[in-house]
């Protein structure tokens, strides 16, 4: 019988690692992302937060955990940033500010050699955001690609490109200290 009862915790054990998530403001974040051929792991979760109000959470994916976002950043390796929708007072507009304020900060003002890139990533995000809508940006050996909903926006190519977006959430300056710090696992 006890042994009987240890495989059953094994079993019970491995079944909720193999589907492992975490419930971030009510979003259920897997542990693992397979996306564009490639197999992430979640670096870290958190809560982008505006004014004491839950806006997105935010996910950090890689091939292999860290908490040096510099490293992250200038990475060519496999990586992904997902953000769920969490607010209804997120509008098309109001994303495209902050993505536009973020590229400000993550760049420290030197958005111009990226502008055309930078245009093409805002365009991404004209259509109409609701709650619940996810938008994924993965880096691949062709660029960051973009998601919203699973549907495929588009592609922009360049490391240096990958470097400022990921910097939005990941730079000395980033869109939310606490989540930073959530998305690389501290």
């Amino acid at each position: 019988m006890k042994k009987q009862m240890i495989t059953f915790f094994v079993l019970i054990a491995t079944a909720m690692t193999m589907n492992a998530q975490k419930t971030v403001a009510g979003v259920k974040v897997d542990d693992k992302l397979a996306i564009e051929g490639q197999n992430l792991v979640l670096n870290g979760v958190g809560t982008r937060v505006k004014m004491f109000m839950d806006m997105y959470v935010g996910a950090l994916y890689v091939e292999k955990k860290s908490t040096n976002a510099n490293e992250i950043m200038a990475s060519k390796d496999g990586s992904a940033i997902r953000l769920t929708i969490v607010s209804g007072l997120i509008s098309s507009d109001k994303m495209i500010d902050a993505v536009t304020e973020g590229f400000e900060n993550s760049t420290g003002g030197k958005t111009a050699p990226l502008k055309s890139k930078i245009d093409k990533f805002i365009s991404f995000f004209k259509d109409e955001i609701k709650k619940g809508d996810v938008f994924t940006m993965v880096n691949t050996d062709e660029g960051v690609v973009v998601y919203k909903n699973n549907t495929k926006k588009g592609t922009i190519e360049g490391n240096d490109f990958k470097k400022a977006l990921f910097g939005i959430w990941l730079s000395a300056k980033p869109a939310d200290k606490n989540l930073k710090k959530a998305m690389l696992g501290q």
